[in-house]
């Protein structure tokens, strides 16, 4: 049994088997999920658990080159976007739409119970080397 790190087994799989240049959409309750992408729901409660713990988690784990978040989320989730300038310096913005569009591509994507809007980030993966 895994004693630190992200301890569900399907999100814990599903990022052992990502590779450079895959696309992980963290996203909120509210995101429409496209088919495609492998899903891992850890969506509990309204809140539960947070953008900002399952953000926090993934970049314990991944090594990211690139990340994009909708332009909306400045206005309508300050607390989100700050979030994600401060752990993310290469963050780009697009309007919501794109982001939806682009989420088709993603390789993964892990939802959380965040229940404010706009809580949502396509990460890149990068190469530890």
């Amino acid at each position: 049994m895994k004693k630190k790190g992200i301890l569900n087994r399907h999100l814990a799989g599903a990022l052992a088997e990502l590779g450079h240049g895959d696309g992980v959409l963290i996203c909120d309750a509210g995101m429409p999920i496209p088919p495609g992408p492998r899903v891992v729901d850890l969506a509990f409660r309204a809140g539960v658990p947070s953008f900002a713990e399952v953000v926090d988690g993934l970049l314990d784990e991944l090594v990211v080159e690139g990340a994009t978040a909708a332009h909306e989320v400045r206005k309508a989730n300050p607390e989100a976007a700050r979030l994600l300038d401060e752990r993310l310096p290469e963050l780009t913005h697009v309007p919501h739409e794109e982001l939806k569009s682009l989420s088709a591509g993603a390789r993964l994507v892990v939802r959380t119970g965040e229940a404010r809007p706009y809580a949502n980030v396509l990460l890149r993966c990068g190469v530890f080397f």
